[in-house]
């Protein structure tokens, strides 16, 4: 199962809905994606609920005037059976900038925009605009 997939499935689905909140199982992965949304203004905030059996990251979907989503595409790009690795030079751009490309790389996860200052190359997670 890819944990990653169904992160971002739930999220796609939270603004399909109009929800205002969303609530998925806390891991690591998901927590610094999360960090990632927020900072580039996709999400309004997260919170880390402590539960018994397992955490919770509870996501507040940001929107726009007139119920119009922050989002309004993700695409999960390495999957478990494909892993996509890159180079620094050669991260992809997401609509030609406006969007933002998601990197794991030896120092963790950040944008593509940051791995490429930091001549970071890794596993391209995810497109999201």
């Amino acid at each position: 199962m890819d944990t990653t997939a169904d992160f971002l499935t739930i999220i796609r689905n939270g603004y399909l809905a109009k929800k205002d909140m969303v609530t998925v199982n806390y891991s690591y992965a998901r927590e610094e994606l999360s960090k990632i949304f927020k900072a580039e203004a996709f999400i309004a905030d997260y919170s880390i609920e402590e539960a018994k059996p397992v955490n919770k990251i509870v996501i507040t979907l940001r929107y726009f005037d007139k119920d119009i989503p922050a989002v309004t595409g993700i695409k999960k790009v390495s999957k478990p059976s494909v892993r996509i690795y890159t180079g620094y030079n050669q991260i992809p751009r997401t609509l030609s900038g406006a969007g933002t490309t998601i990197v794991t790389t030896s120092a963790g996860f950040m944008t593509g925009k940051d791995a490429h200052a930091k001549h970071l190359g890794g596993e391209v997670i995810c497109q999201i605009w």
